[in-house]
């Protein structure tokens, strides 16, 4: 038989902007010398050499076919420094890596250092500073006082700016600090200044005791981590109405809930988890790095209008496939620290996560904001994860557990995974503009939208799906593109029919409840966390921002991130006047 010809992908002019832009590899001159197809080919043939140190394999000819086909047809997408470095000269290919803090001069900036190399190489940084001791308290050694963690949080974010990761974009980190540090006040006001540590998202690390604290209306202790002695009692709901004040005023700080994520996490006996990746969604072990990839969903829709299903025997083939490619990822990836490669190594994480989602809603007729699309998402998830996990536990069979399954809660319940995290809802900001379809499990922002990336790159996006609609409703016309394409909500548009609004809902009609119960949903199958934004029109009160919050904990969420529109002077997403064609 012959050979079949290879997949073609079809890339939009967005994805290929970001491509050329970003991925693509360029020669000494800054030439490209890879086209988009020939980078699909790279990463799959790199991948799939992995096969080489197993006894049981598959050909790795014949699964670089099958990994190529699967990124081509922009079925699964793996994390941005795969695509950059797999087959290339840096060979650094994990996303996400959480470092140490320790209070101790020396510890500081040895990880500062490390927190170069990984920008350097494309990852990105989470770090807890909740180890260092408080503003004022003493130094013994000089007979000082301390400047505190915000004060160093600076100097990592000035070493952000002087460091291109993989000589391509700027680096991004996590700061997270314990709500119980005596410095929790300063830390929660540190980004109200839009100039104020612009590298760094930030996150109150909160715990079980403080939310009773909160809702009974109590003191709670801060706490010197030095001395690990109580310094002084404040009231729980002065603090958490800061918080809910400034992430009100400026989308910051996000809570990370740690007393959550530990209660799930896979492996308590080897180490506490204190931080995350940069969005939030990875917790991770101090040097511990992750994997993550994304299967958009879109792609798996078929059938005629009125009869469009979703393809779960081909999902669950992807998802199979997906969970060996990013296996393999972990054992071609050259760690930027032997430490990293250690404790890496041992627990195997991947992420494997999803994209389209809001796109396959559209296609299957299903609202957002409906009980609909919470129902499906569940069972999509619930998929998802049932595959992955026997995908990991195939690999088991064939390559062994991870080398800490001894320590781990699956050891106790009996479950054999190759992987210590299988699952993870990652926000695929440009793999999502590269697949041509909706970030993560988020809904459209705006049916018609200006994405900026790469810090100076405006991408005008209008759903396709919309104006195909509209065209066959017959009001497609430039005056009803560009007035879309200056709301952030078409609802108040009459001239579009109801069934046309009601099915395009934006992130700004979704209520924030039911922003936080659609990322709850997917947080019961997602072994790690979930990345979502809990959009808030530019009207909503601190009230809407505490409830999210609350409800956010109760339903069993690991974290939360609110952003209310105009809250800050430079938006990732916004509206914008658009020509379409």
């Amino acid at each position: 038989m012959p050979t079949p010809r290879p997949t073609v992908p079809q890339l939009s002019r967005n994805a290929l902007t970001v491509l050329e832009r970003r991925y693509l590899m360029k020669n000494t001159q800054g030439r490209l010398v890879e086209t988009p197809a020939q980078m699909f080919h790279r990463v799959a043939a790199n991948i799939a050499e992995a096969e080489r140190g197993y006894r049981k394999r598959v050909p790795p000819a014949r699964l670089a076919r099958s990994f190529y086909d699967m990124m081509a047809k922009l079925e699964f997408l793996p994390n941005s420094p795969t695509l950059m470095n797999a087959g290339g000269r840096l060979q650094q290919l994990s996303a996400c890596f959480v470092l140490p803090v320790e209070d101790s001069l020396e510890s500081i900036y040895e990880t500062l250092k490390h927190q170069a190399l990984i920008h350097q190489s494309g990852g990105g940084t989470g770090f807890s500073f909740s180890r260092l001791r408080p503003k004022d308290d003493v130094v013994a050694t000089t007979h000082g006082i301390a400047s505190g963690p915000v004060s160093f949080m600076r100097i990592f974010n000035t070493s952000t700016d002087v460091i291109k990761q993989g000589g391509t974009r700027r680096g991004a980190n996590m700061g997270i600090l314990r709500v119980d540090h005596p410095d929790i006040l300063e830390f929660i006001q540190a980004k109200r200044h839009p100039q104020e540590l612009t590298n760094f998202n930030i996150s109150v690390g909160v715990t079980d005791a403080f939310m009773q604290a909160v809702a009974r209306g109590r003191d709670y202790p801060l706490i010197n981590p030095r001395t690990n002695k109580v310094v002084r009692r404040v009231s729980a709901q002065m603090v958490f109405d800061a918080l809910i004040e400034a992430a009100w005023t400026s989308g910051e700080p996000g809570i990370i809930f740690l007393d959550q994520i530990n209660r799930t996490q896979p492996t308590p006996a080897v180490g506490e988890i204190e931080a995350t990746n940069p969005c939030g969604e990875q917790p991770l072990l101090p040097y511990e790095s992750c994997v993550l990839g994304s299967i958009n969903l879109s792609k798996f829709v078929a059938g005629p209008e009125q009869t469009r299903h979703i393809e779960y025997e081909r999902l669950a083939e992807t998802i199979r496939l997906a969970v060996r490619f990013l296996d393999n990822v972990i054992d071609m990836t050259r760690f930027p620290l032997e430490a990293i490669a250690e404790v890496t190594t041992r627990n195997r994480k991947i992420g494997l996560g999803v994209m389209g989602f809001a796109d396959l809603l559209i296609l299957l007729n299903i609202p957002y904001d409906s009980e609909e699309a919470l129902k499906l998402g569940e069972s999509l998830m619930r998929f998802v994860r049932e595959h992955a996990h026997q995908a990991s536990a195939d690999l088991a069979r064939a390559r062994g557990v991870f080398p800490n399954y001894a320590k781990s809660r699956l050891k106790e319940s009996g479950e054999r995974r190759r992987n210590a995290t299988v699952t993870t809802i990652a926000p695929t900001g440009t793999i999502s503009i590269i697949a041509d379809c909706s970030a993560g499990i988020e809904p459209l922002y705006g049916v018609s939208f200006v994405r900026t990336v790469m810090d100076d790159v405006r991408l005008a996006t209008v759903h396709p799906e919309f104006l195909r609609l509209a065209r066959r409703h017959g009001i497609a016309t430039d005056a009803l593109i560009r007035e879309v394409s200056q709301q952030e909500s078409i609802q108040h548009l009459t001239e579009i029919p109801p069934d046309l609004r009601r099915l395009f809902v934006t992130a700004h009609d979704v209520s924030p409840e039911h922003h936080v119960k659609m990322q709850a949903t997917f947080q019961k199958y997602s072994d790690s966390g979930v990345s979502k934004t809990i959009n808030l029109p530019a009207g909503a009160s601190q009230a809407d921002v505490a409830a999210a919050f609350r409800l956010a904990y109760h339903l069993g969420c690991k974290g939360l991130t609110v952003f209310r529109t105009g809250s800050r002077e430079k938006q990732v997403l916004s509206c914008a006047n658009i020509q379409y064609c």
